[in-house]
C-alpha cells in the first residue's frame, strides 16, 4: 500500500515517486524516544518519525503490537497526506504525535482489510 507509491506534490505539481527504504529505532542515532521510517522521495532521504509512546497506547488500548510493517505502513500514508496537504520539501524530518499514529494505523488496518491482506515489505 503506502511502501512504494507515487504522489503529486500540491503546490509545484510535479509527481514524486516514494520508496520505503527502511525503518531504525531512533534512540541510537537521534537518542530520541521514536522509531524513523525512511523514504526516498525522487531520490531525496525523507524521515517519519512515529514516537514510541504511540506503541505504549496502541497496546493500553486495543491490547495489540504496532509490527515494523505497520509502522512503515502508517509513516507512508501519513508521508502521502503531507505531500497532498503541502508539505515543506526542504525538511527531512516529519514527527508524528502520538494521536496521528493511532488514527493512521486505524486508517491502514481498515484499508488492508477491505483489501484483504496486509502488504509486504520488499526492499526495492
Amino acid at each position: 500500500m503506502y511502501e512504494e507509491f507515487r504522489v503529486t506534490d500540491r503546490w509545484s505539481g510535479e509527481e514524486l515517486d516514494c520508496r520505503w527504504k527502511g525503518t531504525m529505532v531512533a534512540i541510537a542515532t537521534r537518542h530520541a524516544d521514536a522509531v524513523d521510517v525512511r523514504f526516498d522521495v525522487n531520490g531525496r532521504p525523507m524521515w517519519i518519525a512515529l514516537p514510541l509512546e504511540a506503541w505504549k497506547r496502541q497496546k493500553e488500548l486495543k491490547g495489540k503490537v504496532i509490527t515494523d510493517q505497520l509502522a512503515a505502513q502508517i509513516a507512508g500514508r501519513f508521508l502521502r497526506q503531507l505531500v497532498e496537504e503541502g508539505y515543506d520539501s526542504r525538511r527531512e524530518v516529519y514527527t508524528m504525535t502520538v494521536p496521528e499514529v493511532l488514527s493512521q494505523l486505524d486508517s491502514v488496518v481498515a484499508e488492508a482489510k477491505a483489501k484483504g491482506q496486509m502488504p509486504t515489505l520488499v526492499r526495492g
